[in-house]
């Protein structure tokens, strides 16, 4: 036997699969070409102005990643969370490159190395994990959040909490709702009408517990279409805000969880008024699927097909007649929700609902496809970082004077609140759908 066989040790199980994570890193970012078209269009890097903020020099991290991530972890995870994952450099990539599959793999690796702090272990494997004791815990929180929260602007309708400023800093948001959306319905099984269509029903966390009016505002708009609507009890969180953060096993249980509860149920598309969980359950369920079963697999595929935007089942599916109204009314624009235009390519369907809005008058701002900031994880990681992209967001909205700003996405709405109810604009956030329900 050789003397370097000799002293040859066998790989661990755990540096075996490292090792293999690494390579098939490699292998996705052997398409950049570092030609740069990604800073034009990056949010941050445009606030920043720091090449390492952009895609491209998170890119040339990544390409030594296993030598930073020994020097300084720390230091590689703020940098990849200084990412909001709008996708937008992905949808300019001469190359092709798979950047959002890039950076949720880069972040899985990191974050396997460092560990999930106590924080994140107490959120995602403790509450989001466990909907009924989550929904317990923030039904609770909603009853006595008068303690600590007051109001900030009653037009924009935010609070701010000044006894928790140390933790929460100076936002305004908007407050947990009283009677949060699964109060109010916790469950649907209704017959299919005139449509001939049947919809599972995806309110999202964000519809659920903070924003109940848009949940019932679409089971109203279906409703009107002659729609069949399921909703099944204790639907799990998409798991975005985990996958974001490079919690893998926390997003696969809640994955499974929700494969069960929708694997028992038959309808024909799964609807969400949430851009951000209608293109998580079409873009990435699929794309995280190693160690499902071949009937997970099926199943992941099948509500990938089914998952679309509210807005474009009620415009590309209902085949609903919007027609564009020319009379004058109070001004309204619309912000497009980065995982609706760029991740689903949905754009001109809330555009054509809300042109038909009587007592409206349409006016599209600028940079209206630019990302608000919110990024879910991102706005409370790096809180002044997210400020200065909305308040670029803010400044073309108010530079277009609505009396009301629409979004598709509930993350985006409370972005924008806070942003204009900390400059004191008095403009109105709405969901898209919020404001169709009400001509119904």
């Amino acid at each position: 036997m050789s003397e370097n066989t000799q002293n040859t040790k066998p790989v661990s199980t755990e540096l075996q699969a490292l090792a293999d994570r690494l390579l098939k890193l490699d292998d996705l970012l052997i398409s950049c070409m570092r030609c740069g078209f990604c800073l034009s269009v990056c949010p941050v890097y445009g606030a920043t102005m720091k090449e390492a903020d952009a895609c491209r020099g998170k890119l040339a991290l990544l390409d030594f990643l296993a030598h930073h991530m020994i020097n300084d972890p720390e230091a590689v995870n703020d940098k990849l969370t200084r990412c909001l994952l709008c996708a937008s450099c992905q949808a300019v990539c001469p190359s092709g490159v798979k950047i959002m599959d890039i950076f949720l793999h880069a972040r899985s690796i990191v974050r396997d190395y460092l560990g999930l702090s106590s924080a994140e272990k107490l959120i995602f494997r403790g509450l989001m994990v466990r909907p009924k004791l989550f929904n317990f815990l923030l039904d609770l929180s909603a009853k006595f959040q008068g303690i600590f929260v007051r109001e900030a602007d009653a037009t924009v309708g935010t609070s701010k909490a000044p006894m928790l400023s140390s933790v929460i800093g100076e936002r305004h948001f908007p407050r947990l709702a009283s009677t949060p959306f699964h109060s109010k319905v916790p469950s649907l099984d209704e017959a299919v009408g005139s449509s001939g269509l049947r919809v599972a029903f995806f309110p999202g966390c964000a519809t659920d517990k903070i924003f109940p009016d848009v949940g019932e505002a679409s089971l109203k708009a279906l409703r009107k279409h002659g729609v069949g609507i399921v909703l099944p009890e204790n639907l799990v969180c998409c798991g975005v805000p985990t996958l974001a953060s490079g919690d893998v096993s926390s997003f696969n249980n809640m994955v499974r969880q929700n494969l069960a509860i929708l694997g028992a149920e038959k309808f024909d598309y799964l609807v969400s008024p949430c851009a951000t969980c209608a293109s998580t359950i079409k873009e990435l369920w699929p794309k995280m699927m190693q160690g499902y079963t071949q009937k997970e697999q099926d199943l992941v595929s099948s509500l990938s097909a089914k998952s679309i935007d509210i807005t474009a089942f009620l415009v590309d599916v209902l085949k609903v007649s919007f027609t564009e109204k020319t009379s004058g009314g109070k001004r309204i624009t619309y912000h497009d929700s980065c995982h609706l235009r760029k991740s689903l390519g949905v754009f001109a369907q809330p555009r054509a609902i809300l042109k038909s809005l009587d007592g409206f008058s349409y006016v599209e701002m600028p940079e209206a496809e630019r990302c608000c900031g919110s990024g879910g994880s991102f706005t409370i990681k790096h809180y002044d970082l997210s400020t200065n992209i909305g308040t670029r967001k803010r400044n073309n909205i108010v530079s277009v004077q609505p009396d009301t700003v629409a979004a598709a996405c509930p993350a985006c709405m409370m972005q924008l609140m806070d942003m204009l109810s900390q400059n004191g604009d008095a403009v109105k956030v709405r969901h898209v759908v919020e404001l169709y329900a009400d001509t119904l």
